[in-house]
C-alpha cells in the first residue's frame, strides 16, 4: 500500500535534528519504504471547479509563524504501518501537523 504523508511543523535549525532524520530518511531509502520525499510550498494554489468556471486563488496560507512542509511517499504493508512511520518522524521533529493519505493506483 502506498501513502501520502504530509507534514507542517516549525522550523528548527538543529544540527542533531539534520542527523537523527538524515539516519532515519537513510533506513527508510535502504529497505525500500521510502519511495520519495522533499519539502514543499504551503500556500500554494487553490482550484475550484462549479458550473464549467475555474477558479484560481493563491493560498490557503499558514499565520504568520515560521513553519516548513514537506512530504514523503511511503509503501508499506497497512495505514497502521503508515501511522507508527509517522509516531518515528514526530519523535525526532518534535510539535506538528500531519496527514496520511492512502494513494490508489491503477
Amino acid at each position: 500500500m502506498r501513502f501520502l504523508m504530509t507534514t507542517v511543523a516549525p522550523v528548527r535549525r538543529d544540527e542533531a535534528l539534520f542527523i537523527e532524520m538524515g539516519k532515519f530518511v537513510e533506513e527508510l531509502t535502504a529497505s525500500g519504504v521510502l519511495l520519495s520525499t522533499g519539502g514543499m510550498e504551503l500556500g500554494g494554489v487553490t482550484l475550484v471547479s462549479k458550473g464549467g468556471e475555474i477558479t484560481v486563488t493563491d493560498g490557503p496560507f499558514t499565520e504568520a509563524k515560521e513553519l516548513a512542509g514537506g512530504y514523503a511517499i511511503v509503501e508499506v504493508r497497512s495505514r497502521d504501518e503508515a501511522v507508527e512511520l509517522s509516531r518515528r518522524f514526530f519523535g525526532i521533529i518534535g510539535d506538528g501537523d500531519g496527514r496520511i493519505q492512502e494513494l490508489y493506483q491503477p
